[in-house]
């Protein structure tokens, strides 16, 4: 947990952007919350690219409807854990942070989409592949959107 003087200096709503992940880079706790990101992630990766297989793969659907009900099945997942462990945000707050979780989840889904389609149809990419790749290219933006705003106090 972060005491409360810290995360008021490093999540200052007024402070910068930039001296904002400085500091928060600076403290070893940080880290370890993006270990745990990383892992959530990681099964919210498997979690979506076994629902994109099955859809794409498996039922014929067109990939980015497959895109799509992979993203939602993943970010109910990576929510329910980003919330209880790599944030530990228990207080009250669910519905306000489940807002803006969904924000942060749809613009970086956008962004992979787009960046999937470019794979897929401008370069030539296999479906799966070029989804994999997406995932991990936005996976750094939506920590940082999701620690400083979505579960930031």
């Amino acid at each position: 947990m972060i005491d409360e003087a810290v995360a008021a200096h490093v999540l200052a709503p007024g402070r910068p952007l930039r001296g904002r992940v400085r500091a928060a880079a600076q403290r070893p706790d940080a880290w370890w919350q993006l270990v745990r990101f990383a892992l959530v992630g990681a099964s919210g990766y498997v979690v979506n690219l076994a629902v994109f297989a099955l859809t794409v793969e498996g039922a014929g659907i067109a990939y980015p409807a497959g895109a799509t009900l992979a993203f939602l099945v993943a970010v109910s997942n990576n929510f329910l854990w980003h919330r209880r462990w790599t944030f530990r945000a228990s207080d009250i707050r669910a519905r306000h942070q489940v807002a803006r979780f969904l924000i942060v989840s749809v613009a970086a889904f956008v962004g992979g989409l787009v960046l999937l389609g470019a794979a897929v149809e401008l370069l030539g990419a296999a479906e799966v592949p070029a989804q994999a790749g997406a995932i991990i290219a936005i996976t750094p933006l939506s920590f940082v959107a999701n620690k400083l705003w979505t579960f930031g106090r």
